[in-house]
């Protein structure tokens, strides 16, 4: 019985979370498009150029252009003032 309520207790403590970060994570790639300022999971900051069914081509400056998976974009780009769309709609429900 013991065993069976720390698998509960760890399953919403670990598994469920994580579940909900790898859908939120599936939209953001899902939805992607062309003009989106970006981020990779290497830390680098782009505007996407091209979406493909696999790989985004991101412009990180003028007339530089580097082609990533899209698994690999880890999210939307906020430059200091702005806050991500992501982050707006978190604010909202918390005010609620």
């Amino acid at each position: 019985m013991l065993f069976i309520g720390l698998f509960v207790i760890m399953y919403f403590v670990m598994i469920r979370p994580q579940q909900k970060q790898l859908k939120a994570h599936r939209e953001l790639v899902s939805g992607l498009k062309k003009g989106d300022e970006v981020i990779t999971q290497g830390g680098m900051i782009g505007r996407i150029h091209q979406v493909s069914e696999r790989e985004v081509t991101l412009e990180v400056a003028n007339g530089v252009r580097i082609r990533v998976l899209k698994t690999s974009v880890a999210g939307r780009y906020a430059t200091a003032g702005e806050t991500a769309p992501a982050a707006k709609t978190e604010d909202k429900k918390e005010e609620k």
